[in-house]
């Protein structure tokens, strides 16, 4: 067997899952049960399974984990799940593992007859590595058996709990009608509202944000937003901050789709993953806005915990500064200042006149220094807001009627755990430049999130206005091919621009 280095692994933080900003991690088990009688495994159907999803009292507060922390082994177990339900291992051929007619099929089943009858029926009739190719874990994986049991574990897990697609929602008019007749709607953003304002996403390549920290000699991007890195060397933070920090001058047009939806009172909540705070100056209130990952808007001294307005030390990190507390520095100059008392020298000799002393030996080698300013956006391994949990569980969960997911693929947990923790009925649309295999939408539209947003605007007769959405604007809408519920959306041209000319016979046409 191949060591463990033998095949990627994704990198990871290990701090306690619950509750922390982290890479997309385990899903959160919604049975909340203990005992077998209330456990959904237990459960003949999934009518039964769903059933059990709608009685909010029984399941367990979103965020919450059995274990305040979690082994270094959970932590690349999780990874490892992460890893291949995104990039799911495929048989070749029957001597490399289950055929996708197969694998689907026993997916189907786990969810009929529950957890516990599948594994009692599977474990031992089925080889456990041939078993985990059903689930896309790649059967050669290097590692001890042991700890692909528990990958196969946490993954048949995953599968069990995931977001089934509603198939009576699948076309952009279906988007649209869903979209003129919810009363309460989630909007999930991302950084990919705010990339036609010029500030760049996260995760696209080339382009994306962490591939500019990497192409500067940085292991993996998201090394700057970890909080210990922070701590340790704050200068990294502030060399690269500049290229995500927003003028806050504009909002781009799918900021004014939200604003239109709270304008008709339609929408329930905006649980935005953006730190850029344009959700505010585009007129989102405070109680419909959840900023899940904080903001530029505050900045707080990592000492003393000094809050200031975020513009305070935007001209440091233009700069590439870094930012230190004002107040601690204040606080340090009164130190200075302020007479200190006299101390006695230790000496086994005979005192003299100038045997007293204001300071000792060392104190030089240990000079204290003013706090540095961080901005309140959570890093990796810090704690989200806690309105975040509370208004999801205690409120949005049991009302929500529509769910749109704009400009984010859901990478980044705790958020990307949301679709799978909501009631089953509710409608899923996605929106966004790439599609998404993660997690079950019920509808993807895909393109620019400003051209979509428009477009289904018009079609559900709102007129969304913005400066940057041209007077003439049309799209194309056209099925992404072997699908029928991803559309591809691209701009149409524009009534008034010439329209190229096509070439004559002569030239050879």
């Amino acid at each position: 067997m191949d060591n463990i280095t033998a095949k990627p692994l994704l990198p990871s933080t290990l701090t306690p899952r619950s509750q922390l900003k982290r890479n997309h991690g385990e899903i959160i088990d919604l049975t909340g049960s203990d005992g077998d009688d209330d456990d959904p495994s237990s459960q003949p159907n999934t009518v039964a399974r769903q059933e059990q999803e709608e009685r909010p009292a029984q399941r367990r507060k979103f965020g919450d984990d059995e274990s305040e922390s979690e082994s270094d082994e959970d932590s690349m177990i999780g990874d490892y799940v992460d890893h291949f339900e995104v990039d799911p291992y495929v048989a070749a051929s029957e001597r490399d593992g289950l055929s996708q007619e197969r694998s689907k099929a026993l997916c189907i089943e786990l969810r009929q007859i529950g957890l516990k009858a599948f594994t009692d029926k599977y474990s031992r009739s089925i080889p456990m590595r041939t078993l985990g190719t059903a689930f896309g874990i790649d059967p050669e994986l290097g590692v001890p058996d042991e700890m692909y049991a528990g990958i196969l574990r946490l993954a048949i897990n995953r599968a069990y709990i995931k977001r089934l697609k509603l198939s009576q929602h699948n076309t952009i008019d279906d988007a649209a009608r869903l979209l003129r007749r919810s009363k309460k709607t989630m909007v999930i953003t991302g950084a990919g509202i705010s990339t036609s304002l010029g500030i760049p996403d996260f995760r696209s390549k080339n382009s994306g944000f962490y591939d500019q920290v990497q192409a500067l000699g940085y292991a993996d991007g998201q090394d700057v937003f970890n909080i210990e890195t922070f701590d340790q060397n704050p200068a990294d933070f502030y060399s690269l901050a500049g290229a995500i920090l927003p003028d806050l001058k504009r909002f781009s047009p799918t900021h004014a789709f939200i604003k239109l939806l709270q304008d008709k009172g339609r929408l329930q909540r905006n649980y935005t993953q953006n730190i850029d705070n344009l959700e505010a100056l585009a007129g989102i209130k405070p109680d419909r806005l959840i900023q899940c990952h904080g903001s530029f808007a505050t900045a707080s001294c990592r000492k003393c915990k000094h809050k200031v307005p975020g513009h305070a030390i935007f001209e440091d990190i233009r700069a590439k500064r870094i930012a230190r507390c004002k107040r601690c520095v204040k606080d340090l100059a009164k130190e200075v200042t302020r007479p200190k008392p006299m101390r006695k020298k230790r000496s086994s000799l005979k005192l003299h006149k100038n045997d007293w002393d204001s300071s000792s030996g060392d104190e030089d080698d240990n000079i204290p220094e003013p706090g540095v300013m961080k901005p309140d956006i959570t890093f990796f391994g810090e704690q989200l807001p806690g309105s975040f949990f509370d208004q999801l569980t205690d409120v949005d969960s049991k009302d929500v009627e529509l769910v749109i997911v704009i400009g984010t693929s859901l990478k980044v947990a705790p958020v990307s755990e949301i679709p799978n923790y909501l009631p089953a009925k509710v409608p899923h649309i996605f929106i966004s430049r790439e599609p998404i295999e993660h997690v079950n939408f019920d509808i993807q539209l895909l393109g620019e999130c400003d051209h979509i947003v428009y477009e289904l605007c018009r079609r559900a007769e709102w007129n969304l206005k913005h400066e940057m959405i041209p007077r003439d604007m049309r799209v194309n809408v056209a099925p992404v091919e072997g699908s029928t519920y991803r559309w591809a959306i691209t701009p149409a041209q524009i009534a008034n621009e010439p329209k190229p000319q096509k070439s004559s016979k002569a030239n050879g046409a």
